[in-house]
């Protein structure tokens, strides 16, 4: 009898062409027009039912022989980043680019599927298939699982993936607890009284107010949050001011926290909100506060980390897995899920230095070697199996 990563082998060819059609023609946010159609004729030559979710991404379900199921998530978008890559599959669409691997999630989730759904008289359960669009925007899992995807039948655990660029082709790595930060974009408008720079008495300086409130910042972090607990505030934009002897009306603040705890995102943004309110009344000026509710964090659930080492050393074997130490500041919009399902994450190696495979995601020279592919396909039906087959 072959094992999974046999009948991934006898695929990869088929999957390769996949992966590179995607690479070729990429979409991006909510936007997925052809991304979405190539997914749908896969499904309905594997005879696999679908219903269309959140604008442009697809929920699938194989039905087995039981009522437990389990959920397996995507995205399929790319990034508006230029592809500069010299080779067969580079970029067709200029300033688009799959430059972090979404190509390749989509690629494993149809091959896990067409092996699954060719032994669903087998499986103890049903798998849906989430096809998740605009995660490197807002998110389309937010409003996929609001237009009911985790339900009829009820998903009971949703397991996802992301290859990796600093891991070795061959090699998988796990995190237990929280993988990744939340994130609460924010926007500060600072409004004071403008006049001339050689008068600033007759002013209220939103800039000098400004200086104060971005150096106050820094202290809701390295004073009133743990040292064990990271936490970042980070400035990324401020405008104010049109010439050097103006002193403005107004200057806008934009930049980005990122935490690590439910409750420490809480914290961080009520003290964000006083610390700002009070600088700004004190120094006499006014302000506005916007705190987007961005990407939560990302739980892995401790029972279902236990199943994917038993399932990853199937696969790759004990020597190849990484149980990872920290957390990354980086956001997943698989955060969504884990909030509301048990959950398990984990990065797929497609580093490999002998093919010069070595450039960052979110780069314009980022590929993947595209012998992962069929390790994630192996290892999302391992622990799919393995999860229904569980009590």
């Amino acid at each position: 009898m072959k094992n999974l990563y046999e009948n991934a082998i006898e695929i990869k060819n088929e999957l390769i062409n996949i992966r590179r059609d995607f690479h070729m023609h990429p979409e991006l946010d909510f936007d997925l027009v052809r991304t979405s159609e190539k997914v749908k004729e896969f499904l309905d030559k594997e005879e696999i039912d679908y219903i269309e979710t959140a604008k442009s991404g697809i929920c699938a379900i194989i039905r087995g022989n039981g009522t437990k199921t389990i959920g397996i998530r995507a995205d399929m978008d790319a990034l508006p980043i230029e592809d500069k890559k010299s080779c067969e599959y580079a970029s067709k669409i200029k300033g688009k680019m799959h430059a972090c691997g979404h190509d390749v999630h989509t690629t494993i989730l149809l091959g896990t599927a067409k092996i699954l759904n060719s032994m669903k008289e087998k499986l103890k359960g049903n798998i849906k298939l989430f096809f998740e669009p605009a995660e490197e925007t807002t998110g389309g899992a937010k409003i996929m699982i609001q237009e009911g995807v985790l339900e009829n039948p009820h998903v009971d655990a949703v397991i996802g993936l992301h290859v990796e660029e600093w891991l070795e082709c061959g090699k998988v790595a796990v995190k237990k607890g929280v993988v990744n930060a939340a994130s609460n974009p924010f926007t500060i408008k600072i409004f004071g009284k403008g006049g001339h720079g050689a008068s600033p008495n007759f002013t209220i300086d939103p800039i000098v107010i400004s200086a104060n409130v971005i150096n106050a910042l820094q202290t809701i972090i390295s004073r009133e949050i743990s040292p064990t607990d990271p936490g970042v505030i980070t400035i990324g934009s401020i405008h104010g001011g049109t010439a050097q002897n103006i002193i403005p009306e107004c200057v806008e603040i934009k930049g980005i926290m990122r935490t690590m705890k439910k409750e420490q995102r809480e914290y961080v943004k009520k003290r964000f909100i006083e610390v700002v309110e009070g600088i700004v009344s004190s120094m006499r000026g006014k302000c506005d506060i916007d705190i987007e509710e961005s990407y939560p964090n990302l739980y892995n659930n401790n029972v279902l980390l236990k199943d994917f080492e038993k399932a990853a050393k199937i696969v790759v074997g004990d020597d190849n897995l990484t149980l990872l130490d920290e957390p990354t500041m980086g956001v997943e919009s698989f955060a969504y899920f884990s909030m509301k399902r048990p959950s398990i994450f984990y990065y797929l190696g497609c580093r490999n230095e002998e093919k010069r495979i070595v450039n960052p995601a979110h780069g314009s020279y980022f590929d993947v070697d595209e012998d992962c592919i069929p390790i994630g396909v192996a290892l999302h039906c391992q622990l799919a199996i393995d999860l229904l087959n569980s009590k």
